[in-house]
């Protein structure tokens, strides 16, 4: 008898009892609109594998980002806490060596864990992915990289100060493929990962970079969208790249039988952007589609962060489901971990819970009110309803930038009625907006704000 046989004993003997994932996969993709999937109803995008991911699970249609932006919303999904209380409330500090990963606590229970693709949570050594629970790393450490060179060009703070550098590692080696687009090489570098690890319990993270700009596609998939407008036709080629990458990983668990005992996740950092650097003639971006949701990247009206949202464990969930609770992308850590049996048990402190009952349909959201910040900007979402104070919606227009003003500095919305929150509610629900405000207050002195 093989080890592998061995190992997989427990979950045939577990199929006359409730069934047990082994293997855990997070799929994230960055700067995706919150409809740009198939099976979220764009039909001029080409997204067949993700959709068989969605058919074979549970798609979230309330599943929410921690954060606008790029880097708290990965903070979140690694420790399962609220960006402010992970050490990261924006795009610049490294995750602090004090907050625990779900690949740190996953590795003592003999896990493989790997990180494949963008990290965006620190530079230097005592920051980087190996610093923080994962074996291996392959990808790179800044906001986004050329798809080609593999260099970051936006000298900004944050990213070192620096106006160029090139930013592909393996672990902690400066490795150089130039000229290999990069969504092939993480793809390649996920599947390699799983084969590598099959006979052992693993957590894959593969975080595409795709759709973030810069806008980089091979003629092979921006031939597939020849009828597209030029800036659509280039994030469609991205996506339909991610797309095939999971094709890919979901083939390769197949084939080292391994289908049937890995949860797999899905979700976007953030809604998608209007810059310009993801545009064209330097002017706002107009590929990705947030709607009906208002507000793009940055903002925290809906727009910034709804996003797509897939959760899937064959012989646990059910397939072919549609869940309308409303959960986090925090969620996710908790969820691996109970699932494992990793959860500490010091009193360690997350902020998500674990879905896994929601996913299945048999629960409803654990929480009873999910909140955000980011700038000047807060909210709160309680049931249907919404408050966000001084938001932006960082749209196409020359304000977009800018906090709305007078009345709407204060915005509540009926998200049921209204999901792209066009009415302001604030003056008809007086009392409402005021114990929402003050419960968004309360919640930023828990935090740490």
């Amino acid at each position: 008898m093989t080890r592998r046989h061995m190992l997989t004993i427990p979950s045939v003997a577990l199929a006359a009892g409730p069934a047990k994932p082994r293997n855990f996969v997070v799929l994230f993709t960055d700067d995706q609109g919150a409809h740009d999937l198939g099976c979220y109803g764009a039909g001029d995008l080409l997204t067949p594998h993700i959709d068989s991911l969605a058919a074979s699970g549970a798609r979230f249609t309330n599943w929410y980002s921690n954060a606008p932006v790029c880097a708290p919303s990965r903070a979140s999904l690694l420790t399962g806490r609220y960006p402010i209380r992970a050490g990261v409330p924006g795009n610049g500090p490294a995750l602090p060596s004090s907050q625990r990963t779900v690949a740190s606590l996953l590795k003592p229970k003999g896990y493989a864990t790997g990180l494949i693709g963008k990290w965006h949570l620190g530079y230097d050594a005592g920051a980087s992915p190996n610093a923080h629970g994962f074996d291996y790393f392959y990808g790179f450490h800044s906001g986004c990289v050329d798809f080609y060179s593999h260099r970051y060009y936006w000298g900004e703070s944050g990213n070192r100060g620096q106006v160029n550098y090139h930013d592909l590692w393996r672990n902690r080696q400066e490795i150089f493929e130039d000229g290999e687009y990069l969504t092939d090489r993480l793809t390649e570098e996920a599947c390699g990962f799983i084969r590598r690890n099959a006979e052992r319990p693993f957590l894959l993270c593969a975080t595409f970079n795709a759709p973030h700009y810069p806008m980089h596609a091979p003629a092979r998939y921006l031939n597939r969208f020849a009828a597209l407008e030029p800036e659509r036709r280039t994030y469609a080629a991205m996506i339909a790249a991610v797309d095939d990458g999971v094709g890919r990983i979901r083939q390769t668990l197949k084939q080292q039988g391994l289908e049937n005992n890995t949860m797999i996740f899905f979700a976007a950092d953030n809604g998608a952007t209007t810059e310009a650097r993801a545009g064209l003639d330097q002017k706002p971006a107009t590929a990705g589609d947030n709607s009906p949701y208002r507000g793009f990247k940055f903002s925290l009206f809906d727009g910034g962060m709804h996003v797509p949202g897939i959760v899937s464990c064959p012989g646990v969930i059910p397939g072919g489901k549609t869940i309308s609770e409303v959960v986090m992308t925090m969620d996710i850590t908790p969820t691996i971990l109970a699932a494992s049996g990793a959860t500490p048990s010091d009193g360690y402190r997350f902020d998500g819970a674990d879905i896994l009952a929601v996913a299945k349909g048999e629960s409803r959201s654990p929480h009873e009110a999910i909140f955000w910040k980011q700038g000047q900007q807060a909210a709160v979402r309680k049931g249907k309803w919404k408050l966000v104070l001084n938001g932006a919606t960082y749209d196409r227009s020359p304000e977009g930038r800018k906090p709305l003003g007078g009345e709407d500095t204060v915005f509540l919305s009926d998200l049921e009625a209204d999901p792209g929150e066009s009415v302001n509610l604030r003056r008809r629900n007086p009392q409402l907006a005021d114990e929402l405000e003050s419960l968004l207050a309360r919640w930023q002195r828990d935090v740490g704000e």
